[in-house]
């Protein structure tokens, strides 16, 4: 089948045989098809878009071009999560081993910030000695042995997923509801799970800005991995102004070993539980969110989460001691505290812009401009103001971490400044779980 003939069917809005995206996969991975073909059909699909026949067919053919995972001999249901990426968002490091604490099995192939939002790889890497690149072998054994894994995607796991979303990331073919689906899913489908919960952010900080982009790509998500076989559903949840109070890499992962504590920001805490209960419904573990919700507290509560969290870095060679000791994190050499305005004090916090807050974390060192940027895994943002809270003298509304003097410090200070907006109204508080998608 001519690459040519694939692209010209899609650019003139027609639909894609399986044969036709089987062969498109095949060339790619072969050199058959060149980049510059390969980018015209992403570029097709971007403007013509797919059916959700398509989408699917498109998932499972780039689900099969590696290996993929499997685990019959684990008796536990093995649910991950999935977040579309945020500002603040750490809710995996505390979440998986939560859940596995809970009873489900939980492995999960996780990917790295860029930008303003965060990694959940990046983030654990910030704890000394601890391993995200296992091997395929090493990975499955440590799920059997744990119940649970955080791992970045190998090479031979979903390898055209790798290729495409490299061209589309340098051809303007990143926003693609079926593309974001089947590169998603594609690796969450490797991993060897029975079950996904999907956490599609929508707002400021998040990829999808608005509430009806958000609801397309969770249906899509969630209506492709049920056609596939596999039980899903997603939560849409706010993202206008960060999870938590920190920002950053060893700042976020200080603050997820205080929520497996119980002394949890009330924000980040709402989303965990929301998201664990989802996954310990579709594990059939619980009939309800209430009984899922006390199962959860009762694990942060017992100390089996923490436990879970130490036995998680433990085998990847992590150091556990900082579970007790979080001043083991890196550290940064220097902090500065942003202070409202004299005349704002007062005042009540109508607006904290998280991608605003975020791109202040990067301009630190927290976050990349480019991917495969080195990070400062000590730099960020701690002490967060939330909105609806009142502005108070010799109360910062953050604190920056950095260990270099620079311009980017100035930038970071100003642009955290213009995040805040404030004003003597009250301000209501939005629930950060806006709905729920099950079809």
């Amino acid at each position: 089948m001519l690459p040519q003939e694939i692209i010209a069917t899609k650019r003139d809005g027609g639909v894609l045989e399986r044969a036709a995206i089987e062969a498109f996969i095949q060339g790619a991975l072969d050199g058959s098809f060149k980049d510059y073909q390969i980018s015209a059909l992403l570029m097709a699909i971007v403007l013509r878009g797919m059916s959700p026949e398509e989408t699917v067919d498109l998932t499972r053919t780039m689900l099969n071009s590696g290996e993929r995972i499997r685990f019959p001999e684990i008796e536990r249901a093995k649910v991950d999560k999935h977040s579309t990426g945020g500002v603040g968002d750490k809710v995996s490091l505390i979440l998986t081993p939560l859940a596995v604490a809970c009873g489900l099995c939980v492995p999960m192939i996780s990917g790295r910030g860029l930008g303003h939002t965060g990694g959940t790889l990046d983030k654990l890497e910030a704890i000394p000695g601890f391993r995200t690149d296992l091997t395929n072998s090493a990975y499955k054994e440590q799920v059997r042995n744990i119940h649970q894994a955080i791992v970045s995607q190998t090479d031979q796991m979903v390898p055209a997923d790798r290729l495409l979303y490299a061209l589309r990331d340098v051809t303007a073919t990143v926003e693609s509801i079926p593309l974001i689906t089947a590169s998603i899913l594609s690796k969450k489908l490797a991993e060897g799970i029975d079950a996904l919960v999907l956490d599609v952010k929508v707002g400021k900080g998040a990829f999808m800005q608005t509430l009806p982009q958000a609801r397309e790509l969770a249906h899509s998500l969630v209506s492709v991995c049920q056609l596939l076989g596999n039980p899903a559903s997603a939560l849409i949840t706010r993202m206008d102004q960060p999870l938590g109070r920190c920002v950053g890499n060893a700042v976020e992962v200080a603050e997820a070993i205080a929520c497996l504590r119980g002394q949890g920001p009330d924000d980040l805490m709402e989303v965990t539980f929301a998201l664990g209960a989802e996954m310990l419904r579709l594990g059939g573990l619980v009939k309800s969110a209430s009984e899922a919700r006390k199962r959860l507290q009762a694990a942060i509560a017992d100390g089996s989460a923490m436990t879970a969290m130490r036995s998680l870095i433990e085998a990847q060679a992590g150091n556990p001691e900082v579970l007790d000791a979080p001043e083991k994190l890196p550290q940064a050499r220097f902090s500065r505290p942003i202070y409202p305005p004299k005349t704002a004090i007062g005042a009540t916090i109508h607006r904290a812009d998280a991608d605003k807050i975020g791109q202040a974390a990067r301009l630190l060192g927290a976050g990349r401009a480019f991917a495969g940027a080195e990070l400062d895994l000590a730099a960020g943002i701690t002490d967060l103001a939330k909105i609806g809270e009142t502005l108070r003298e010799n109360q910062p509304m953050g604190i920056l971490h950095f260990n270099t003097e620079s311009a980017g410090v100035e930038a970071a200070y100003s642009r955290l400044l213009a995040a805040y907006g404030w004003s003597t109204e009250s301000v209501i508080r939005k629930p950060l779980v806006i709905e729920r998608v099950d079809s």
